[in-house]
């Protein structure tokens, strides 16, 4: 079993910057790929961006391409979602999930654990 828990939510002005970790617990993460989603309200959960095992490979959604960056710290046992340049649109339930099979994953399908989620608002 592994257990997550994200951190470093809040409210923001537009264009503002946040980092999000994700901590886990129970097991190593260093052969996860690692996922973050995130849910509007109203609306369906989406991917944001994913980072293989490694760390060597990641993927962004074109939405926040060039503005977010996922990194990892197998050591520490955390993942990393450095969000800059917010948006309004941004607003949601951010949720970080891990996946077995350590390649990324754009589908939340394909991930095993998540997170409770944490709370990013974005002011206009």
């Amino acid at each position: 079993q592994v257990q997550l828990v994200e951190s470093g939510g809040g409210l923001v002005q537009t264009g503002g910057s946040l980092r999000l970790s994700c901590a886990a617990s129970g097991r190593p993460l260093s052969s996860y790929a690692m996922g973050w989603f995130r849910q509007a309200p109203g609306k369906e959960r989406e991917f944001v961006s994913t980072i293989s095992w490694s760390g060597g490979t990641t993927r962004y959604a074109d939405s926040v391409k060039g503005r977010f960056t996922i990194s990892r710290d197998n050591a520490r046992n955390t993942v990393y979602l450095q969000m800059n340049s917010l948006k309004p649109e941004d607003t949601a339930v951010y949720y970080c999930a891990a996946d077995q099979s350590g390649f990324i994953q754009t589908r939340a399908g394909a991930y095993k654990y998540w997170g409770q989620g944490t709370q990013v608002t974005v002011s206009s």
